[in-house]
Protein backbone atom coordinates (compact mmCIF):
# COMPACT_ATOMS: atom_id res chain seq x y z
CA UNK A 1 0.00 0.00 0.00
CA UNK A 2 1.37 3.43 -0.95
CA UNK A 3 1.79 6.29 1.52
CA UNK A 4 -1.09 8.08 -0.22
CA UNK A 5 -3.38 5.10 0.37
CA UNK A 6 -2.22 4.65 3.97
CA UNK A 7 -2.89 8.29 4.88
CA UNK A 8 -6.31 8.28 3.24
CA UNK A 9 -7.22 5.04 5.00
CA UNK A 10 -6.09 6.45 8.36
CA UNK A 11 -8.08 9.68 7.94
CA UNK A 12 -11.21 7.68 7.15
CA UNK A 13 -10.56 5.25 10.01
CA UNK A 14 -9.96 8.08 12.49
CA UNK A 15 -12.95 9.98 11.11
CA UNK A 16 -11.45 13.28 12.17
CA UNK A 17 -8.44 15.32 11.07
CA UNK A 18 -7.22 17.73 13.78
CA UNK A 19 -5.44 20.87 12.56
CA UNK A 20 -3.78 23.89 14.12
CA UNK A 21 -0.97 26.42 13.84
CA UNK A 22 1.26 27.73 16.59
CA UNK A 23 4.38 29.84 16.12
CA UNK A 24 6.21 28.31 19.08
CA UNK A 25 8.04 24.99 18.58
CA UNK A 26 7.81 23.70 22.13
CA UNK A 27 4.13 24.58 22.47
CA UNK A 28 3.42 22.87 19.15
CA UNK A 29 5.32 19.75 20.22
CA UNK A 30 3.35 19.64 23.49
CA UNK A 31 0.07 19.87 21.56
CA UNK A 32 1.18 17.13 19.18
CA UNK A 33 2.12 14.83 22.07
CA UNK A 34 -1.22 15.47 23.75
CA UNK A 35 -3.13 14.67 20.56
CA UNK A 36 -1.13 11.48 20.05
CA UNK A 37 -1.66 10.30 23.62
CA UNK A 38 -5.39 10.93 23.19
CA UNK A 39 -5.49 8.61 20.18
CA UNK A 40 -4.71 10.76 17.13
CA UNK A 41 -2.68 9.01 14.38
CA UNK A 42 -3.02 11.50 11.51
CA UNK A 43 -2.73 15.25 11.94
CA UNK A 44 -2.47 18.50 9.96
CA UNK A 45 -0.25 21.43 10.90
CA UNK A 46 -1.21 24.62 9.06
CA UNK A 47 1.09 26.95 7.13
CA UNK A 48 -0.21 30.17 8.62
CA UNK A 49 2.88 32.01 9.77
CA UNK A 50 6.54 32.61 8.91
CA UNK A 51 7.57 30.08 11.56
CA UNK A 52 5.53 27.24 10.04
CA UNK A 53 8.36 25.55 8.14
CA UNK A 54 10.78 25.39 11.08
CA UNK A 55 8.05 24.36 13.54
CA UNK A 56 6.85 21.63 11.20
CA UNK A 57 10.41 20.36 10.83
CA UNK A 58 10.62 20.08 14.63
CA UNK A 59 7.31 18.21 14.74
CA UNK A 60 8.59 15.74 12.16
CA UNK A 61 11.77 15.16 14.20
CA UNK A 62 9.77 14.44 17.37
CA UNK A 63 7.38 12.24 15.43
CA UNK A 64 10.24 10.16 14.07
CA UNK A 65 11.65 9.64 17.56
CA UNK A 66 8.48 9.14 19.58
CA UNK A 67 5.49 8.47 17.31
CA UNK A 68 6.53 6.44 14.27
CA UNK A 69 2.93 5.46 13.47
CA UNK A 70 1.73 9.08 13.21
CA UNK A 71 1.14 10.69 9.80
CA UNK A 72 1.93 14.42 9.67
CA UNK A 73 0.61 16.64 6.91
CA UNK A 74 0.78 20.35 6.18
CA UNK A 75 -2.23 22.53 5.44
CA UNK A 76 -2.95 25.97 3.94
CA UNK A 77 -0.70 25.19 0.97
CA UNK A 78 -1.63 27.42 -1.97
CA UNK A 79 1.50 27.50 -4.12
CA UNK A 80 3.96 25.11 -5.71
CA UNK A 81 6.77 26.89 -3.85
CA UNK A 82 5.21 26.19 -0.45
CA UNK A 83 4.32 22.61 -1.39
CA UNK A 84 7.89 21.98 -2.54
CA UNK A 85 9.39 23.27 0.71
CA UNK A 86 7.21 21.12 2.93
CA UNK A 87 7.45 18.02 0.77
CA UNK A 88 11.24 18.30 0.81
CA UNK A 89 11.36 18.13 4.61
CA UNK A 90 8.99 15.16 4.72
CA UNK A 91 5.31 16.15 4.86
CA UNK A 92 3.20 13.00 4.53
CA UNK A 93 0.31 14.81 2.82
CA UNK A 94 -0.75 18.25 1.59
CA UNK A 95 -3.99 20.08 2.39
CA UNK A 96 -5.12 23.26 0.60
CA UNK A 97 -7.94 25.81 0.94
CA UNK A 98 -8.30 25.91 -2.86
CA UNK A 99 -7.65 23.96 -6.06
CA UNK A 100 -4.24 24.61 -7.61
CA UNK A 101 -3.70 21.93 -10.31
CA UNK A 102 0.06 22.52 -10.28
CA UNK A 103 0.22 21.71 -6.57
CA UNK A 104 -1.87 18.61 -7.15
CA UNK A 105 0.45 17.44 -9.91
CA UNK A 106 3.52 17.97 -7.71
CA UNK A 107 2.03 16.01 -4.80
CA UNK A 108 0.88 13.20 -7.10
CA UNK A 109 4.41 12.93 -8.55
CA UNK A 110 5.59 11.98 -5.06
CA UNK A 111 2.67 9.58 -4.64
CA UNK A 112 1.34 11.50 -1.65
CA UNK A 113 -2.19 12.57 -0.75
CA UNK A 114 -3.41 15.98 -1.94
CA UNK A 115 -6.56 17.33 -0.27
CA UNK A 116 -7.77 20.49 -2.04
CA UNK A 117 -10.47 22.75 -0.64
CA UNK A 118 -13.66 23.35 -2.62
CA UNK A 119 -16.79 25.46 -2.18
CA UNK A 120 -18.67 24.95 -5.46
CA UNK A 121 -19.59 22.07 -7.81
CA UNK A 122 -17.27 23.57 -10.44
CA UNK A 123 -14.34 23.51 -8.02
CA UNK A 124 -15.18 19.95 -7.01
CA UNK A 125 -15.25 18.89 -10.66
CA UNK A 126 -11.90 20.62 -11.26
CA UNK A 127 -10.39 18.84 -8.24
CA UNK A 128 -11.69 15.52 -9.56
CA UNK A 129 -10.03 16.17 -12.92
CA UNK A 130 -6.79 16.55 -10.97
CA UNK A 131 -7.37 13.15 -9.30
CA UNK A 132 -8.13 14.40 -5.79
CA UNK A 133 -8.99 11.27 -3.79
CA UNK A 134 -10.30 13.36 -0.87
CA UNK A 135 -11.82 16.84 -1.17
CA UNK A 136 -12.12 19.32 1.67
CA UNK A 137 -15.44 21.20 1.82
CA UNK A 138 -14.39 24.66 2.96
CA UNK A 139 -15.61 26.70 4.75
CA UNK A 140 -17.92 24.06 6.21
CA UNK A 141 -19.80 26.45 8.49
CA UNK A 142 -20.96 28.42 5.43
CA UNK A 143 -21.76 25.38 3.26
CA UNK A 144 -23.41 23.18 5.90
CA UNK A 145 -24.49 19.51 5.71
CA UNK A 146 -27.38 20.42 3.39
CA UNK A 147 -24.90 21.41 0.70
CA UNK A 148 -23.18 18.03 0.95
CA UNK A 149 -26.53 16.22 0.78
CA UNK A 150 -27.45 18.22 -2.32
CA UNK A 151 -24.29 17.47 -4.31
CA UNK A 152 -23.47 13.91 -3.22
CA UNK A 153 -25.34 12.29 -6.13
CA UNK A 154 -23.52 14.56 -8.60
CA UNK A 155 -20.19 13.20 -7.43
CA UNK A 156 -20.87 9.56 -6.53
CA UNK A 157 -17.85 7.79 -5.12
CA UNK A 158 -15.98 11.00 -4.26
CA UNK A 159 -14.76 11.28 -0.66
CA UNK A 160 -15.42 14.55 1.18
CA UNK A 161 -14.27 16.09 4.47
CA UNK A 162 -15.81 19.34 5.81
CA UNK A 163 -13.44 21.72 7.56
CA UNK A 164 -14.12 25.03 9.27
CA UNK A 165 -16.67 25.31 12.04
CA UNK A 166 -17.34 21.61 12.61
CA UNK A 167 -18.44 21.31 16.25
CA UNK A 168 -17.64 18.73 18.94
CA UNK A 169 -21.35 18.19 19.21
CA UNK A 170 -23.23 15.00 18.45
CA UNK A 171 -26.05 16.47 16.36
CA UNK A 172 -23.64 18.50 14.23
CA UNK A 173 -21.44 15.47 13.61
CA UNK A 174 -24.43 13.23 12.89
CA UNK A 175 -25.70 15.73 10.32
CA UNK A 176 -22.36 15.80 8.54
CA UNK A 177 -21.87 12.03 8.42
CA UNK A 178 -25.49 11.48 7.40
CA UNK A 179 -24.92 13.90 4.51
CA UNK A 180 -22.20 11.61 3.16
CA UNK A 181 -18.79 12.80 4.36
CA UNK A 182 -16.11 10.27 5.30
CA UNK A 183 -14.36 12.40 7.94
CA UNK A 184 -14.40 15.89 9.44
CA UNK A 185 -11.63 18.43 9.90
CA UNK A 186 -11.42 20.07 13.33
CA UNK A 187 -9.40 23.18 14.05
CA UNK A 188 -10.20 25.89 16.59
CA UNK A 189 -13.29 24.07 17.86
CA UNK A 190 -10.93 21.34 19.10
CA UNK A 191 -7.55 23.00 19.56
CA UNK A 192 -7.03 26.40 21.17
CA UNK A 193 -3.23 26.86 21.40
CA UNK A 194 -3.78 29.49 24.12
CA UNK A 195 -5.71 27.08 26.31
CA UNK A 196 -4.77 23.41 26.05
CA UNK A 197 -5.91 22.30 29.51
CA UNK A 198 -8.89 20.42 28.10
CA UNK A 199 -7.24 19.26 24.86
CA UNK A 200 -6.76 15.60 25.80
CA UNK A 201 -10.30 15.33 27.17
CA UNK A 202 -11.81 17.16 24.17
CA UNK A 203 -9.88 15.01 21.70
CA UNK A 204 -11.06 11.78 23.29
CA UNK A 205 -14.61 13.14 23.35
CA UNK A 206 -14.43 14.16 19.69
CA UNK A 207 -13.17 10.73 18.65
CA UNK A 208 -15.95 9.09 20.67
CA UNK A 209 -18.62 11.35 19.15
CA UNK A 210 -17.32 10.75 15.62
CA UNK A 211 -17.45 7.00 16.18
CA UNK A 212 -21.04 7.19 17.40
CA UNK A 213 -22.15 9.72 14.75
CA UNK A 214 -21.22 7.55 11.78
Amino acid sequence: MSLKEKVLEKIIEQGMLPLFFHHDKEESIDILRTLYQAGIRVFEFTNRGPEALSVFESLLAVRDLEMPDLYLGIGTIKSVEDATQFLQIGADFIVAPLVNPAVGALVHEQDKLWIPGCMTPTEIYTAQQQKAALIKLFPANILGPAFMSSIRDLFKGQKFMPTGGVEIEMENLKAWFKSGVCAVGMGSKLIDPKNTDQLAENTKLALEFVSKAR
